[in-house]
């Protein structure tokens, strides 16, 4: 009889180098090279992309965030970035609120509580080291449909809703309708938390920052000569420890102009909020009549 025939055993990631220590080397290179590194084998490519690879470099401190945009084209929404279907929730939802507090994803409303599995998962909450929805208890008055918007302050997930706001501290598990009047009063379009301060741009096209130790917002100074009046809206994501805004701009006759700028923001000695635009450019062109949804930095 043939002998059967056996496959080769795999073939380490670098010669002579345990698995273990090649994944540490791996993870420790930049980003950018990434594309690179996949090209050298099958080995490398899937390796590049394993739970196991993004781990190491979460333990390493190796991971760098990335801006993720979401742009309105014509009806349709399309992300500038790479995306994969993960797991799903209970329940559809849309308008809702959602927040990343110590690695594990929280969302709640934007659905009606109207029956049994809506009522008892109106939040639910996503571990990815277990890769799966669960339930968070949540009180009946706090169950509004729609949440406009919402951030992390504190470890605690201050959401926007019709009936003013509100408040999830994490750490207890409380919930509250006790958000700052001042803070409702003053939050307009997408926010962005960056040492500490929540900021968002206000009535009048400035941007400014919330301090929510002394329920007040002060305006960034500094930066008004180098952006234009955000009247007609703006998104903002925390970058690298810096501010990011995104708008939009007309371009050509059958184009509009996505901008960008990162700004480096500080508290002055006299308690107020100043800035600094590092750099202001074009990053995107889309067709006319498309515009800028959402942004969002992402840890890889």
């Amino acid at each position: 009889m043939a002998e059967k025939t056996t496959d080769p055993p795999p073939q380490p990631l670098i010669p002579n180098l345990p698995n273990d220590i090649s994944l540490q080397c791996i993870a420790r290179i930049p980003r950018p090279h990434h594309p690179y590194l996949s090209l050298i084998s099958k080995t490398f490519h899937s390796t590049l992309q394993s739970p196991e690879f993004f781990a190491t470099r979460c333990l390493l401190n190796s991971t760098q965030q990335s801006l993720y945009l979401n742009i309105r084209v014509n009806s349709s929404f399309k992300w500038f970035g790479k995306w994969e279907i993960g797991a799903k929730m209970r329940v559809c939802r849309e308008f809702a609120a959602a927040g990343v507090v110590n690695g594990k994803i929280y969302v709640m409303g934007g659905c009606l509580g109207d029956n049994f599995v809506k009522s008892s998962h109106w939040a639910e909450v996503y571990d990815p080291g277990v890769g799966v929805w669960k339930a968070v208890e949540s009180p009946v008055e706090v169950r509004d449909k729609w949440m406009h918007a919402s951030c992390v302050l504190d470890g605690r997930i201050y959401a926007m809703a019709d009936r003013g706001g509100v408040v999830y501290n994490v750490g207890n598990g409380e919930w509250g309708r006790s958000v700052p009047k001042r803070l409702d009063l003053g939050w307009r379009g997408r926010a962005a938390v960056v040492g500490g301060v929540m900021y968002c741009y206000d009535f009048l096209g400035k941007i400014r920052g919330y301090d929510v130790g002394k329920d007040v917002w002060k305006e960034l100074r500094g930066v008004e000569r180098s952006l234009p009046k955000f009247l007609c809206g703006a998104t903002m994501a925390s970058l690298n420890g810096k501010l990011c805004v995104v708008w939009e701009r007309k371009g050509g006759k059958k184009e509009v102009e996505i901008m960008c700028a990162e700004i480096e923001v500080w508290k002055d000695e006299d308690g107020g909020l100043s800035g600094s635009v590092l750099w202001s450019d074009v990053v995107l062109c889309v067709p006319f009549g498309s515009s800028v949804v959402h942004c969002l930095s992402v840890d890889l």
